[in-house]
């Protein structure tokens, strides 16, 4: 146990052997700045992408923290959607169980679309952990069924995509029926003016952890592909035949355009499935599981989706059309090469991309630029390469006529041997040019 770097923190000894059950070895970045914060009982506001740890950055510190012999709600956990919070009730359960605690540390999942009246009856004793989406938890708050007046902390995960779906309002109905001095625990990728209006509501001084990821692993490939007026469909049944994924998801912008895209794909041969917020509760249910049972290798699916839900085991991001910004990129790209695995991003682009791409080039992304014909890859210029060779060729004419010599002296035809000299002068730094991009 010593070699473990969590041995840092001031763990009770049966969650340092549910540590060394998840195998985890050294806490990632958030772990490490947020874990000490929350054992002191600081609120805390953490700030990362997608994969990075931060789940187990506030079960394990919340964890240490229970006492089981007070039969009360100690720990409101609130997810945006009912598959993120299936999900944390998932390593809930899997904590309790590595640490033998199957009976003396209750956890319930409070979500939508299940039996309101059995979840009453299931309700009368109080569990210690909460984990479901605000709406649900509220609605079973008024009916009186449960109290969560008496829990420590209350964790809003995914904070701004609960603003985009409009629930942030049920939260702070929540926070209303809860103590005062509440551990307020807040995990969003990106800080919205608007959350900061409600963050000042309800933090006193908490700690604000940013953790600057990497735009996206040095393992990630990220790829570009030309429309040139062709279908997408047609294009992704090209890359389909030459790539070999574990699982591949591919992002569309909006519902309608990922029903057509898989109804299309689906046409042509491909096995797809589809997830995104407008499919019914027992429908996203029925493409989880297949997913988790390996039964696709792509799914065709929303920005929305993308942010609700975990899949594992994403060795490819396909972006049939690329967002509108930079920040939706980042987290779809972020789907993939995690857990030092390895991963490939290949989007489609046109004309009104462009910027976009100018902007992910700009903060240091690097693409290369592919087309796919016959099974194969080919490696193509970039749609700015005219315009980056102009300004070489520019660039290059300046410094030759820097360098040229001038004479004080003005004789007949000086123009003409100073256009020779700086014609001499450019034909060298174009050659030292060529050579350096071998």
């Amino acid at each position: 146990m010593e070699n473990n770097n969590f041995s840092q923190f001031s763990f009770h000894p049966i969650l340092k052997d549910v540590i060394e059950r998840l195998q985890f070895y050294n806490p990632t970045a958030i772990q490490q700045e947020i874990i000490p914060a929350i054992l002191n009982g600081q609120s805390v506001i953490g700030q990362s992408h997608t994969g990075s740890g931060k789940t187990h950055a506030y079960l394990l510190p919340l964890f240490n923290q229970i006492d089981a012999s007070k039969r009360e709600v100690q720990f409101v956990i609130t997810a945006p959607t009912r598959e993120l919070a299936m999900q944390i009730h998932e390593e809930v359960k899997k904590i309790i169980h590595y640490a033998d605690k199957d009976q003396k540390w209750i956890s319930k999942l409070l979500v939508g679309g299940t039996d309101k009246q059995k979840m009453m009856e299931k309700l009368k004793e109080p569990p210690h952990i909460i984990v479901g989406t605000p709406g649900r938890i509220l609605d079973l708050v008024k009916e009186e069924a449960i109290s969560i007046y008496s829990a420590k902390s209350f964790v809003i995960d995914e904070a701004d995509l609960m603003l985009d779906l409009g629930f942030i309002n049920e939260v702070d109905q929540l926070l209303v029926r809860s103590r005062k001095n509440i551990q307020l625990l807040v995990f969003s990728a990106t800080i919205p003016q608007r959350l900061e209006h409600f963050f000042r509501k309800y933090l006193e001084n908490p700690l604000h952890v940013k953790i600057d990821d990497k735009l996206s692993p040095e393992t990630m490939e990220h790829r570009l592909i030309a429309l040139k007026h062709r279908k997408e469909s047609d294009i992704i049944v090209e890359i389909s035949k030459s790539i070999q994924p574990y699982l591949a998801i591919i992002f569309t912008n909006g519902k309608q355009i990922a029903n057509e895209l898989a109804a299309e794909l689906q046409q042509k041969g491909m096995d797809v499935g589809l997830i995104h917020g407008g499919l019914s509760p027992r429908e996203r249910k029925r493409v989880l599981k297949d997913i988790q049972n390996l039964r696709y290798q792509y799914i065709v699916a929303t920005d929305l989706a993308s942010r609700g839900i975990d899949i594992k085991g994403v060795s490819h991001v396909i972006n049939a059309q690329l967002p509108k910004e930079e920040e939706f990129y980042i987290h779809r790209v972020g789907r993939t090469a995690r857990a030092g695995m390895e991963g490939t991003a290949i989007s489609l682009y046109d004309e009104q991309d462009i910027k976009l791409i100018e902007k992910l080039e700009q903060k240091g992304l690097e693409f290369t630029y592919y087309d796919v014909k016959n099974n194969e890859w080919q490696e193509v210029k970039a749609w700015n390469e005219r315009t980056l060779r102009a300004k070489t060729e520019t660039n290059i004419e300046k410094e030759a006529w820097k360098q040229v010599k001038k004479t004080k002296k003005v004789k007949p035809g000086y123009k003409k041997k100073m256009i020779r000299q700086k014609d001499a002068i450019k034909k060298q730094l174009s050659k030292k040019e060529k050579y350096k991009k071998k």
